[in-house]
Order: C-alpha cells, then sequence, then structure tokens
C-alpha cells in the first residue's frame, strides 16, 4: 500500500460528512506507520471508541471507509471468526462494523456490515505466525493465501460501501 499523509487519510472516507472528518483521530502509531508491507490500514479511533476507520488500495487508488462497532451484547465467552482475515478470536475480539453506504444510498440510511476484529488490526494478525527458522526467511504458500486473502475480502468490503 502507497504510504498516506494524515491529509491524504482525511481525504480518502467515501462514506464521511464533513463533521466526520473533522473528528477522526489518527492512532498513535500512525506516523511510523510500515505502509507498504500494508495491504489495508484499520484502526479504532482513540477519541470515539465506537468508531473505526478502513482505508485500502482498489485500482491503485486509496480509498476508506468510517466503521460503527455494535454495542457489545449477550456472552462473549465462544468463539468468533472475522469476516476479513478469518481468524477464530474470542467472541469478545469480534464485533459487528457496520458502515453507512456512501452517496444517496447512504443518505437513504442504507448500511452494511460485517464481523471485524475488535481491533480492526486484521492485517498484522495474519501476518503474525511462529518465528521463521534462519532458513525460513519466505513465507509459506499458506501464509501467503492468508495475506492475500484478507487483502481481497478488504478491497471487496470496502467496495461493497462505496459502490453498492
Amino acid at each position: 500500500m502507497q504510504a498516506l499523509a494524515e491529509s491524504e487519510v482525511r481525504s480518502v472516507f467515501a462514506n464521511a460528512h464533513d463533521a466526520e472528518l473533522e473528528q477522526v483521530s489518527l492512532p498513535v502509531g500512525f506516523f511510523v506507520t510500515e505502509w507498504a508491507h500494508l495491504d489495508a490500514f484499520g484502526w479504532r479511533d482513540p477519541r470515539i471508541p465506537s468508531r473505526g476507520y478502513l482505508v485500502t488500495e482498489i485500482d491503485g487508488e486509496p480509498v476508506g471507509i468510517v466503521l460503527r462497532a455494535a454495542d457489545r451484547t449477550g456472552s462473549h465467552h465462544r468463539a468468533a471468526i472475522c469476516s476479513l482475515c478469518h481468524t477464530q478470536q474470542p467472541g469478545d475480539q469480534v464485533l459487528l462494523f457496520s458502515a453507512r453506504r456512501a452517496g444517496a444510498a447512504g443518505e437513504r440510511g442504507d448500511s452494511v456490515g460485517t464481523y471485524i476484529c475488535s481491533d480492526l488490526a486484521c492485517q498484522e494478525t495474519v501476518r503474525l505466525g511462529r518465528p521463521p527458522a534462519p532458513s525460513e526467511v519466505v513465507p509459506t504458500v499458506r501464509e501467503i493465501e492468508r495475506i492475500e486473502g484478507v487483502a481481497q475480502r478488504t478491497r471487496a468490503f470496502v467496495a461493497d460501501v462505496v459502490t453498492g
């Protein structure tokens, strides 16, 4: 993913109103983000905990969406699977996030939702694994497939929000 400056990040949200864009808080580590190793950049707003952001590239251009986390209800002792990274997590670490659709559909109140890791760190999650042995510097085929899978599902979700 191409590196983005703070002003560029604020300008890519397809489903945000001006007031929402003014409220965007970047994560603490934003300025040390290793963009070249990411297919998407997701984070929870440090000032507005119910809000999250997801930025990816579609056709070589950065596109972002504003997400809203559903209120936690019910039992969280069960496991859940993130729809983006397909990682099984404890139930309290996967949340339903919804995004207002961009354009006229969003103005009518249309939205789309999916279950995502509560910290929106799917990109890092699929890259975590066993530490490579000295002779094992190349990711395995399975690891590459997981990384490509989360990238494709993230782009598809963002595209669905943007274009419906």
